[in-house]
């Protein structure tokens, strides 16, 4: 099994989240979605990223805007960076996905979520965006905006990022193999396969 901690708001999750699906597939895993809030990972662990955005190095942001690209092109998609809203507001978002996770909804409203912020420059924390979102994935909006405000839903949430946290995460996409081998970010996916295979024993 894979678990795949993740926030909608960080395009090296836009990546990771495409590129990991048919991985996964390739070598017969499960992967365990766990919706979190990477605003919450940073405040706690890592604030060295509210830094870098105050203070950014012209040359580090050129290659960086480039290696998105690059990386996009290699997986079949496009990205808009940096989005016209940018961080963005993603807790409605991905307690949307806490929410559609037992009812197999998650990959389909996520990958919505996804094309619309990082595809089309839509911002996500509107309603309008996400009820969208809601139609592509075949979910009812009002349902859904009733279930997100539901406290269950919050703490879960919440949860998952401290869980993240106490596991030693430090942003999105973070990667477990079989529950203690941690792996972050879209370009550490082959190491994971390795991983994958190793563990059993290919």
């Amino acid at each position: 099994m894979i678990e795949f901690f993740f926030d909608c708001s960080s395009p090296w999750t836009y990546l990771g989240f495409h590129n990991i699906q048919p991985l996964a597939a390739e070598l017969g895993v499960t992967i365990r979605w766990q919706p979190i809030l990477v605003g919450g990972v940073f405040n706690s662990v890592n604030p060295s990223v509210y830094a870098s955005r105050d203070n950014p190095v012209p040359a580090k942001q050129k290659y960086l805007s480039k290696d998105l690209q690059d990386w996009a092109r290699h997986t079949g998609l496009r990205i808009v960076f940096p989005p016209t809203v940018f961080p963005v507001n993603s807790v409605k978002a991905m307690r949307g996905c806490v929410l559609l996770e037992p009812l197999g909804k998650l990959v389909p409203f996520a990958a919505a979520v996804f094309e619309a912020y990082w595809g089309r420059d839509e911002d996500v924390s509107q309603d309008s965006v996400l009820a969208q979102a809601c139609q592509q994935a075949g979910v009812d909006a009002d349902a859904f905006f009733a279930g997100i405000a539901r406290p269950a839903i919050k703490a879960q949430l919440k949860a998952n990022t401290d869980e993240l946290i106490r596991r030693g995460g430090f942003g999105s996409p973070t990667m477990f193999v079989n529950g203690d081998d941690m792996y972050f970010g879209n370009d550490r996916l082959p190491l994971v396969r390795e991983a994958v295979m190793r563990r059993n024993g290919r």
